[in-house]
């Protein structure tokens, strides 16, 4: 599972470095609320690290500067490794969401939501550059898998 994870967040990593060019490419035509889903992607990653690790919290819509994002990336990649490699994915995480509720998860579980909230978002995000007649990045793991 850790191996199958590692994976996953390789992928996940790969494809957000080449959305941060693309934003970079084509800023004048992306709307605002296209890179505002960007961040929250970025945001959400690192709340659920921050959570296991209990370190502190971006805001859930809290908006980044284009040129930290690179640097963001890294960081939640070297924070999710850390976790899948120092951590049983077992172990359950007490936690509060956004609006202050309680809930607690496994690791795993935790793991497996930040990887399917990136591709749902993803998916919104080739959706837009679309939209405004901007080629979109294949970002699908099958073609990740084929040339790496």
């Amino acid at each position: 599972m850790k191996d199958f994870l590692n994976d996953i967040f390789e992928y996940h990593y790969f494809y957000n470095q080449k959305l941060v060019a693309e934003f970079e490419t084509h800023q004048e035509k992306i709307p605002q609320s296209t890179f505002n889903l960007f961040c929250h992607c970025l945001n959400a990653h690192q709340i659920w690290n921050a959570r296991i690790l209990k370190e502190e919290k971006f805001e859930v819509h809290q908006l980044h500067h284009l040129k930290d994002l690179p640097q963001l990336i890294d960081k939640n990649h070297a924070k999710t490794l850390q976790i899948i490699k120092e951590f049983d994915l077992a172990q359950v995480i007490p936690y509060q969401n956004s609006k202050g509720k309680s809930f607690s998860n496994s690791i795993r579980d935790i793991l497996y939501h930040i990887a399917n909230h990136y591709t749902h978002h993803k998916g919104q995000i080739v959706a837009d550059f679309r939209r405004n007649k901007i080629e979109p990045l294949v970002t699908d793991y099958i073609f990740y898998k084929r040339d790496n």
